[in-house]
């Protein structure tokens, strides 16, 4: 990815709420390159930040929350420091769209659901009524939604969860943007409907030339869709790198425990891993790794000093102390050499 041409940059991003008189860090000194025409994926559980951080590339945070440090360079400006609806109206739907998880809380429930795709096309394409309804019904077609004419005027409990999904890819793509980010854009989907979203969504890639970013905790998903891979875990990321390097390669311990956890790859008699404890408070100072005490091989430094990015390759990095030379030798989990071995005999 080195060779493609980066389009957006954030560099030590830090994101604070304000909760009952208190400060929330949500993220913190979060850095992440985006290139052309990729497909990068932001894992991590619950909480983990993912989609705070990339709500930033749009100016969705909540009213109570802001960017504090760091910058996100996008098209030559640091879009962190805008600070009104207009300002961010440049780039939103038009160069950077979002598809949200939930689309029945996405969609208005009173309008049709060709209106909501009319509205953002007259908004963003500065096309107008019979021109922009055209595109709308255009826009329902390229999401293969059969009979778009007659489904144009219906409402959105009208549709299937499947169908409200299209629905909501097509009002993000409908301006073209340059990066469509999918937040959880399979959840509350059944396998076989989840394939067709997953291929819907490759297939407008491919002819709108557009550069994705899925946020999920949802491995499998992963591995079928994603060029790169970012880890987070309490508000940063701890590692990244091309999807064969974090599959086969992994070296944060909390990128080991999340495929450890993985039920594909249990082995029959025995116990799956779980990941034991809760992750930090993050109203509380985070001295040293996060993630050290939930991890039964933390080294004492873990505890008391953050560690710093160590490079495995040209496109594969991790946050942990374990990489430096200095470190006792620490053995890749059984879970990752046993994938690595299933990957040589697939040659």
């Amino acid at each position: 990815m080195a060779k493609e041409e980066c389009i957006l940059s954030a560099k030590d991003v830090e994101i604070q709420f304000s909760l009952r008189g208190r400060r929330l860090t949500a993220i913190r000194k979060c850095s992440l390159d985006l290139y052309e025409g990729e497909t990068l994926a932001i894992v991590g559980e619950s909480g983990s930040g993912k989609s705070v951080f990339t709500k930033a590339f749009v100016g969705m945070l909540d009213s109570n929350g802001s960017i504090t440090n760091g910058s996100i360079m996008y098209d030559g400006v640091d879009i962190s420091k805008y600070k009104t609806e207009k300002e961010w109206l440049r780039i939103r739907g038009k160069k950077i769209a979002m598809v949200m998880q939930d689309p029945m809380t996405s969609l208005n429930p009173l309008k049709k659901i060709g209106v909501q795709i009319q509205e953002s096309i007259e908004l963003h394409q500065g096309l107008k009524g019979e021109e922009a309804k055209a595109e709308a019904i255009e826009m329902l077609k390229k999401v293969g939604i059969p009979d778009p004419e007659h489904r144009f005027n219906q409402y959105p409990h009208e549709f299937s969860g499947g169908m409200r999904q299209r629905v909501v890819i097509a009002i993000a793509v409908a301006c073209k943007p340059q990066i469509l980010i999918c937040d959880e854009p399979t959840t509350a989907l059944d396998v076989t409907i989840q394939a067709q979203i997953l291929d819907l969504i490759r297939n407008l890639q491919r002819e709108l030339k557009m550069t994705i970013i899925y946020i999920t905790h949802d491995l499998g998903v992963v591995a079928n869709v994603a060029d790169r891979v970012a880890v987070m875990y309490a508000g940063q990321i701890v590692e990244y790198g091309l999807v064969n390097e974090i599959f086969y390669d992994a070296w944060h311990p909390y990128t080991w425990a999340l495929l450890s956890s993985l039920p594909q790859l249990g082995v029959k008699g025995e116990e799956l891993p779980s990941i034991e404890g809760t992750p930090p408070n993050l109203f509380n100072v985070i001295k040293g790794d996060a993630f050290a005490p939930r991890n039964k091989q933390a080294l004492a430094i873990d505890f008391a000093k953050e560690p710093p990015f160590f490079s495995i390759s040209e496109t594969h990095k991790a946050k942990t102390w374990y990489l430096d030379p200095r470190s006792p030798k620490i053995e890749q989990p059984e879970t990752i050499r046993r994938m690595r071995e299933r990957l040589r005999k697939r040659g």
